[in-house]
């Protein structure tokens, strides 16, 4: 049905295995003139269909499969797909109708469907595209969450410079169907509310990866006086207030980011004038506050992709143990780090060898009490390992000289 893109001899083992990536070098012919970003059957060398994907030429990953076996890739595709990955997201998402209703309907290849988020936000749906394949299938895919999901709005944010990669420039936020959402638009999670910003905020608005995270914190907040740093729209502040903490000061660079939390502290019935909003670079406020002796209970570290690429692979680590070193020597003797990565790069072996590393520079002896990944709406497919990359630890940091002591 597609124009046939033909393996090498013993190069279909990834299909066999169901990954959604096959590479250049293990293409053996290519359709004359076949425009990039086309649809095409994938066949091995005895021309037999293995997959249905889409192409370029330009990209190191070549194929991006969008189903094993031959198929019409159509409206009514993407419909049986989004209802399929709706259903799975009711399933594992407790209460979706009624005390969360932000998620991610879909995550890429994790999904099957390489090259395209989606957010829900309520009424509202906010899209990424990555790849040249999925932005020319763009119609389909908004034709059919119109079928499935009947949104009032949906906003496309392929602000995201991996498009360079497929030839593609990174697009402001626009509006592809309805409007935007108003500005007193708000969500709910685990029974929390929070106002976003869709258009210009991180991500798609929110960050939806750490919903469950956000409620692992409350646990070991009761009382305590908790620092948050890289804080964007205060979304792990209010969740440590929901466990009851005493005090959280809220820590970074962006004031809008800030006046977000604000509104959502405002929002949950927490007054912000009892709290502290500190608009500034997270590694000068560590330096500052160290030098002055501050010390909290509770620090939560959740920092930017500090590794977007092999090649700084080892600046970025780096930048990661001097973060969580600072992080610490504004930890009480007896506190609670919590701790994350959202660099695919940085695997869960090499994020526990940078808290290794920065415990060693601290004198804390770290003790991990809980290890999350991502949540179900970001599921981890094991035939896609690379679509795990968040990383997020409880420890528990004794001072050594403490331990001495004992």
């Amino acid at each position: 049905m597609y124009p046939r893109v033909q393996l090498q001899a013993g190069r279909e083992k990834s299909l066999h295995f169901r990954h959604h990536w096959v590479f250049s070098r293990a293409i053996a012919h290519v359709p004359e003139k076949l425009e990039n970003g086309s649809l095409v059957s994938v066949v091995d060398a005895q021309g037999n269909c293995l997959a249905t994907a889409y192409y370029n030429r330009n990209s190191q990953i070549a194929l991006r499969v969008l189903t094993f076996g031959d198929a019409v890739i159509d409206v009514d595709f993407f419909v049986a797909k989004f209802r399929e990955l709706l259903a799975y997201r009711k399933r594992f998402i407790d209460s979706l109708a009624v005390d969360t209703n932000a998620f991610r309907l879909v995550f890429g290849e994790s999904d099957g469907l390489p090259g395209l988020v989606v957010d829900v936000y309520g009424d509202f749906l906010v899209i990424q595209i990555h790849t040249l394949g999925m932005d020319k299938l763009k119609d389909l895919v908004v034709k059919a969450l119109l079928e499935v999901l009947h949104p009032l709005g949906i906003i496309e944010r392929s602000d995201l410079e991996v498009r360079k990669k497929e030839r593609l420039r990174p697009l402001a936020a626009q509006v592809l169907f309805g409007t935007y959402p108003p500005s007193d638009f708000q969500i709910s999670e685990n029974g929390l509310k929070y106002v976003l910003d869709v258009k210009t905020g991180q991500k798609t608005g929110f960050f939806l990866d750490q919903r469950d995270n956000r409620m692992v914190l409350r646990k070991y907040v009761s009382g305590k006086k908790v620092l948050n740093l890289f804080s964007y729209s205060g979304g792990f502040s209010v969740s440590a207030l929901k466990g009851k903490a005493s005090q959280v000061t809220s820590v970074d660079i962006s004031a809008p980011a800030m006046e977000l939390a604000k509104r959502n502290f405002e929002l949950n019935g927490f007054d912000p004038t009892n709290h502290n909003f500190i608009v500034k670079d997270v590694f000068d406020f560590l330096e500052d506050a160290a030098k002055k002796g501050d010390r909290y209970d509770v620090v939560v570290v959740d920092p930017p992709a500090f590794v977007k690429n092999r090649e700084s692979l080892n600046h970025g680590t780096n930048a990661y143990i001097k973060l969580n070193h600072q992080a610490m020597k504004v930890l009480s003797d007896d506190g609670i780090l919590v701790t994350s990565s959202c660099s695919s790069h940085v695997s869960p072996e090499l994020f526990r060898t940078i808290l290794f590393k920065a415990a060693l520079q601290s004198h804390r002896e770290l003790i991990i009490l809980e290890q999350k990944i991502q949540p179900s709406d970001h599921p981890l497919n094991v035939n896609f390992p690379e679509g795990e990359y968040l990383k997020y630890v409880v420890c528990s940091a004794r001072n050594i000289e403490l331990l001495r002591n004992v």
